[in-house]
């Protein structure tokens, strides 16, 4: 890969090393082609192979691709993505333009008008537990909660919220809930809504829908798989 000058090329670097650095380059290639929402054919047709190629790559069919087929392909999904308008690609320049790497945010973006936080949930799946204080948002940030909350000062953690407050923190990585409550109150002003990730209510800790009241934000659950509500955040709103 030629040295990182923009977020295209980070991206593509950051792609490229995890694939090739993988125990599973296969399914991880996968991951990443998911992600941008590119298909296997619209992938094998951009590349000028079959489709059955791609499929044996990410399925352990073939020998693991070398960084020159790494390289291809990952120049190739980027290619795409520029075709249909680049969101993928800014997203990422987002989150490292607001400082952060991205295993600690997953996605950030604003919306152009509000979202109803009944829109908002129903998109990804969540159920609401508390009550907030407001019933719309204007932005979303994804959080891998382990990575935010040791890795990032509470000064940091405030730059999660993006360019406003009015908006939801979903937080991944998340067992019962408690250090993104306890997160929350620190940190000043609250966002409009938390929504954790990868648990039911039962799971949740007993807590937590009372510190949400206390601090005004409504508080929901999703274990929708998180492909699948990157997914839903992205055609917001």
């Amino acid at each position: 890969m030629p040295e990182s000058t923009d977020p295209r090329e980070e991206l593509a670097e950051r792609i490229a090393g995890e694939i090739t650095l993988s125990d599973d380059p296969g399914a991880t290639l996968r991951k990443w082609r998911t992600d941008f929402g590119v298909s296997q054919t619209d992938l094998a047709d951009h590349l000028d192979v079959s489709s059955s190629v791609v499929s044996d790559y990410e399925s352990g069919r073939r020998a693991s691709p070398g960084i020159g087929v790494v390289a291809r392909i990952v120049w190739g999904l980027l290619d795409i993505d520029e075709r249909r308008g680049g969101d993928r690609i800014r997203q990422y320049a987002r989150v490292l333009s607001a400082g952060f790497e991205s295993d600690i945010v997953n996605d950030l973006r604003e919306y152009p008008t509000a979202v109803g936080l009944d829109r908002f949930y129903d998109a990804v799946g969540a159920t609401e537990l508390a009550d907030g204080d407001h019933d719309h948002v204007t932005g979303h940030t994804v959080i891998d909660s382990i990575e935010a909350i040791t890795r990032l000062s509470s000064e940091e953690f405030y730059r999660l919220y993006g360019q406003s407050t009015s908006r939801a923190l979903v937080f991944t990585n998340v067992t019962r809930g408690e250090s993104p409550l306890v997160a929350m109150r620190v940190v000043t002003p609250t966002p409009n809504a938390v929504v954790l990730h990868g648990l039911d209510r039962e799971a949740l800790w007993e807590h937590a829908p009372r510190m949400a009241r206390i601090d005004g934000f409504s508080l929901a659950v999703t274990d929708d798989p998180l492909d699948d509500v990157l997914a839903a955040l992205r055609a917001l709103p």
